[in-house]
């Protein structure tokens, strides 16, 4: 098979969360095991840190690979969903994996997916574990997929867990309430391991406490160890200024420059502050230039991305309340309602009517399907902005509505691109 023929059985053959939803969906590590043990125990043999949490996790993933990257480190990094390429899933050094070695690992092991039966995650989960151990990377930053005690990359003994946040997200299978869905990304921490949390919730905050001191693991909550003493957001960046507890200040400029991105910016220090303590050699200087150089070292995409001006049209993937609302704020602070056209497509396990009660009525919305099996149906969107009030016209693509509201925006208005993951994937 060639590169495209192997993408084609990857996504037909095993089942995909990114486009099958709760099908796809794996309720214990048995199969990820399975293919670990098939393929010698790779989790075992590189150094890694594990990230969960609810919002940030993969911008915080990628500002530490960007800083270790800075040190000299090379650098494995996972993380999920992809947007365009399969492969940005994997990263060596911000370069995603070539496609020959998907090519080969499907080959080697067709066989054994087939008795083994694994999900798509599940099997990329084996082949990112793989090429961490053939590239001899010194460190992986592993992102989680869904939750944490049950996520396949939870087979991993990691330097250091950190958990972002707690928000309402995948309740059907994390849980309906914080502390539960805090229970299930606190699975993540491991006996002696040092765990960072980025943002004090004081809902939660027992049921990380709880498990640190069952795990007899250090704990810290980011936001409590920094202050923020001074923050300027513009388009495509982001300057701060931090002090921490004993005195130590920071002057920070990030190519993130999204409402949340100085939450994941904390946590990221936090952590770099504590991998330094433990050993690694990593500087504030290191962290600096990691943070300002963040989208150029890892070829991040979708966080606040700036993709044209004059209109400003943004695409960012923020897709629950809590990576919506500070970006809605934000368009807000910069603009009047009327001049804001949302080019806006769910998928269908999102409340669409909680979504939608969110967003401006007084702006404009172009509502596609992302083209996806799990895209939500242009009908549903239409439906709820109605009964909303709503001011909306509904597109077959999401090309088709970008051009449209491209067309009906004036030169100092916004187009922001957003409701789901899978809608910035078809416009970055």
């Amino acid at each position: 098979m060639n590169y495209s023929e192997t993408l084609e059985y990857l996504f037909s053959q095993l089942p995909m969360y990114q486009r099958q939803g709760a099908p796809a969906f794996k309720k214990d590590l048995t199969n990820t095991l399975a293919l670990c043990e098939l393929l010698g125990n790779p989790q075992t043999k590189f150094k890694s840190i594990h990230i969960a949490g609810t919002n940030g996790k993969g911008s915080v993933s990628h500002m530490l690979a960007s800083v270790f990257q800075e040190a000299g480190y090379k650098v494995g990094l996972y993380t999920s969903p992809h947007l365009t390429d399969f492969r940005e899933r994997i990263k060596i050094n911000g370069q995603m994996i070539s496609e020959q070695s998907v090519i080969d690992f499907v080959a080697d092991y067709k066989a054994d997916f087939e008795r083994i039966k694994p999900s798509f995650f599940e099997m990329t989960v084996a082949l990112a574990f793989d090429q961490f151990v053939k590239n001899e990377v010194d460190i992986a930053i592993i992102e989680t997929g869904l939750g944490g005690r049950l996520d396949s990359t939870n087979v991993i003994s990691p330097e250091l867990s950190i958990i972002t946040n707690i928000g309402y997200d995948h309740q059907q299978f994390l849980g309906e309430t914080l502390p539960e869905i805090a229970g299930e990304k606190a699975g993540i921490i491991k006996p002696n391991v040092p765990v960072i949390i980025g943002e004090f919730q004081q809902e939660v905050a027992e049921v990380f406490e709880s498990k640190a001191k069952q795990t007899k693991s250090t704990l810290r909550f980011a936001n409590r160890e920094w202050e923020t003493r001074k923050q300027i957001l513009e388009d495509d960046k982001l300057l701060l200024h931090l002090r921490h507890y004993d005195g130590i200040e920071l002057e920070i400029e990030s190519q993130l420059s999204g409402p949340h991105q100085a939450k994941n910016l904390i946590t990221s220090l936090e952590a770099i502050r504590t991998l330094s303590d433990a050993g690694w050699k990593l500087t504030r200087e290191h962290f600096k230039s990691g943070i300002k150089s963040v989208v150029t070292n890892t070829g991040l995409k979708g966080r606040w991305q700036v993709l044209g001006r004059n209109p400003l049209i943004i695409a960012d993937t923020g897709h629950n309340r809590e990576g919506l609302e500070p970006n809605i704020k934000r368009l807000l602070s910069n603009r009047k309602p009327e001049q804001l056209h949302f080019v806006w497509g769910m998928v269908n396990d999102k409340d669409v009517s909680k979504t939608l009660q969110m967003v401006p009525l007084e702006s404009s919305y172009y509502f596609c399907k992302p083209d996806v099996p799990r895209g939500l149906e242009v009908a549903i969107l239409v439906q709820t902005a109605t009964d909303l009030g709503l001011k909306h016209i509904s597109f077959p693509s999401i090309a088709e509505a970008l051009t449209a509201a491209k067309g009906l925006a004036k030169r100092d208005d916004i187009i922001y691109v957003g409701g789901s993951t899978f809608v910035v994937a078809e416009v970055v």
